[in-house]
């Protein structure tokens, strides 16, 4: 007779990006405009064309002389501390729905960890972070000098998560990461919002 084959097991690890998924960008550009007193759209231009460097680990000042410059501003060292603890600060504050998410998670016990491109900084800040505590293990691009979606970030996070990548389910606002993962063989979805998640965390076998 043939035999069955055995159930394929629950992914053991939930993974957690961090910007667009844990944190939405909604009101950042807003505010940093405000410390530079530039429109918008200027600001966006600037902050995000020499984002991949500072999130691979660069100095602050480097990045935020380099957006200056972009903006036709002079550095000025009030002006650039003001726009990091505005940047910092932003990323590394969890909104209610993200939280809910979060708590219920670890009421259920669930494995959890964060795999994000983020600066020194911002890092440091999710670390002493209340609301990370229930994260067993956080990984940044600063920390190993390789950023989604290179497939080397995705090896090293299973080192530091202790996983075979079969056993990692993964969310991601960007379709190249979601590629980069699903290559690697994690689980990986493309973020939607929490309550999609928690369709794909029941479908899984992570949340009953």
């Amino acid at each position: 007779m043939p035999t069955t084959p055995e159930p394929t097991p629950p992914p053991s690890t939930v993974v957690f990006d961090l910007g667009e998924v844990l944190v939405p960008s909604a009101g950042l550009e807003r505010r940093l405009a405000g410390v530079f007193a530039v429109p918008e759209p200027t600001l966006r231009e600037a902050y995000r064309r020499h984002r991949a460097r500072h999130d691979l680990g660069g100095p602050p000042d480097r990045y935020w002389t380099a957006v200056c410059a972009d903006l036709g501003l002079a550095p000025e060292r009030a002006r650039m501390d003001a726009a990091e603890r505005v940047d910092v600060s932003f990323w590394s504050t969890l909104p209610p729905s993200s939280s809910m998410l979060i708590a219920d998670l670890a009421r259920a016990r669930v494995r959890l960890a964060v795999l994000s491109n983020a600066p020194r900084g911002l890092a440091a800040a999710v670390r002493a972070a209340a609301w990370s505590s229930p994260f067993d293990r956080l990984l940044f691009s600063a920390d190993v000098g390789a950023a989604k979606p290179s497939q080397d970030i995705f090896r090293r996070a299973d080192v530091e998560f202790g996983t075979a990548p079969e056993q990692v389910l993964f969310f991601d606002d960007r379709v190249d990461n979601v590629r980069a993962a699903s290559a690697h063989g994690w689980d990986a979805h493309r973020w939607e919002g929490a309550a999609r998640a928690v369709r794909v965390l029941r479908e899984r076998g992570v949340l009953g």
